[in-house]
């Protein structure tokens, strides 16, 4: 018997229980890609259950600095002198962030500048979750060209009407979202979930250079500044077996996204006694990444190669016991 129209309209799509409840599909502009870097505007869809809009939201952000890249995102030291401060906009962000998972476009930038900017506010963002829709593609096998916004938006149909304008970016990934939720859920796909740490990292000790002053000058409040990390002294034991204890000289390597700043977990790993490897081959012990179906050119060696794969939360664990070398 054919299936009655009406009722095949109104059934709704089976929905998994283990999805979140509601998401805030945000993006900002910025005055660069730097750890120093300030945001300038932020704009936040809501989103219910089903990725349906509920509101949305946008601001301008003075960054008391050089606009940067007017070229690229439009605003101008003019534009932005009225503007509110971050401190002054960061209950209204938080009350659009809360009790939701982050949706952005490379979601581990987004996240990374709000965190810096609520650290700086001495301040935590009420996030816990986080959701790259450029995960979320891959794991829905989408055929793009390439992990561009524009590339994901025009697979859906949907129209930029001006890219790298806060508000529009935020429209165009909101309306790319819902269906990328819709056809996780009708395929019962896990979602790419990453828990957002709240940053720790910053200090209102005096920095010389340019993680201090943001290469126009002066000096303040800033992260740690970017060094280079120090030869590992232990020789390299071999490749980490499953099950066993890392030990001090094992070359470690990281891809993709991470929950943890990854500056901030390469420390940790250096300060255990394990070597950081920037690249893969042969002779590197292991491979951290949350994404070991990512394509990236490090998971591909991993394969090639055979190295033992494992995701930030083991590493983290493992990094509490590492065996010392000798």
């Amino acid at each position: 018997m054919l299936e009655d129209p009406a009722t095949a309209v109104s059934s709704p799509t089976p929905w998994p229980a283990v999805y979140p409840k509601g998401y805030a599909v945000v993006d900002v502009e910025t005055t660069g890609l730097a750890r120093d870097d300030r945001i300038i505007s932020a704009a936040v869809y809501r989103l219910d259950a089903r990725g349906e809009v509920e509101d949305h939201w946008y601001t301008l952000v003075n960054p008391e600095r050089d606009p940067g890249p007017v070229w690229i995102h439009g605003l101008t030291s003019d534009v932005l002198e009225g503007a509110p401060l971050f401190t002054e906009v960061a209950e209204e962000f938080a009350a659009r962030l809360a009790d939701r998972v982050l949706v952005a476009h490379n979601a581990v930038f987004d996240w990374q500048m709000i965190a810096r900017e609520y650290a700086r506010a001495r301040r935590e963002p009420p996030v816990r979750q986080r959701l790259c829709t450029i995960a979320l593609s891959k794991e829905l096998r989408l055929p793009l060209p390439n992990f561009k916004l524009e590339s994901l938006a025009a697979h859906f149909g949907v129209v930029q009407q001006r890219a790298h304008h806060a508000l529009d970016d935020a429209r165009v990934l909101a309306e790319a979202f819902r269906p990328s939720l819709m056809a996780a859920a009708a395929s019962e796909v896990r979602l790419p979930l990453l828990e957002c740490r709240p940053l720790t990292e910053w200090s209102d000790t005096p920095l010389i250079g340019r993680q201090a002053t943001g290469g126009y000058g002066g000096r303040g409040p800033g992260w740690r500044p970017a060094r280079k990390r120090p030869a590992c002294p232990y020789p390299n034991p071999g490749r980490y077996e499953p099950g066993k204890r890392l030990k001090q000289g094992m070359r470690v390597a990281f891809s993709g996204d991470t929950s943890t700043e990854r500056e901030l977990l390469e420390d940790r790993a250096t300060e255990a006694g394990l070597h950081v490897a920037t690249s893969l081959s042969r002779l590197t012990s292991l491979l951290v990444t949350n994404d070991p179906d990512s394509g990236t050119s490090k998971t591909a060696k991993a394969r090639q190669f055979g190295t033992p794969v494992i995701d930030e939360a083991a590493f983290g664990q493992l990094l509490r016991d590492v065996e010392t070398a000798g």
